[in-house]
């Protein structure tokens, strides 16, 4: 089965917050406006700002806010900011040594067109499309697209 993990899914939830704040937010006020633990908030501010979706002002007046609009930042990004580049196996995972078995594998480089299929689906939909009501979809301006694995229909 492949799942985005629970960090990414409240990534999301986080920068849709943030990207409907007017101010500056901090971790506790998140935490109580999302329902989701403040540690794991905390954390995963962390990893947004190190990725640059989020900046971050110190401070008792301090706190965070979206550093890109709705509409710049993706669900792959959000992704990469929270696991890494997107790998969906050993073979396409260019931080990984080489497979051992990639001279006698049946299917070795076969995967990489499966990987970029789902990167490109993830590159696809923006932030903005994820904060759209259930019924709206994906933005007007931008149609939602069949995602084909290459050799397939």
């Amino acid at each position: 089965m492949i799942k985005i993990s629970k960090m990414v899914d409240y990534g999301v939830v986080i920068l849709a917050h943030l990207a409907g704040a007017d101010a500056l937010q901090n971790t506790a006020t998140i935490a109580a406006a999302t329902h989701l633990p403040e540690p794991s908030v905390a954390q995963i501010l962390k990893s947004l700002n190190k990725a640059g979706l989020v900046s971050s002002v110190r401070g008792a007046a301090g706190g965070y806010k979206i550093a890109h609009s709705a509409d710049d930042v993706t669900v792959a990004d959000i992704v990469v900011a929270m696991e890494g580049p997107i790998a969906l196996t050993a073979c396409v995972d260019v931080g990984e040594a080489a497979c051992g078995l990639s001279s006698i594998c049946a299917v070795s480089g076969r995967w990489t067109h499966v990987n970029t299929a789902i990167e490109t689906a993830l590159d696809n939909v923006t932030l903005r499309d994820m904060m759209a009501p259930q019924n709206q979809g994906a933005s007007a301006d931008r149609p939602q697209q069949d995602i084909q694995i290459e050799g397939r229909a």
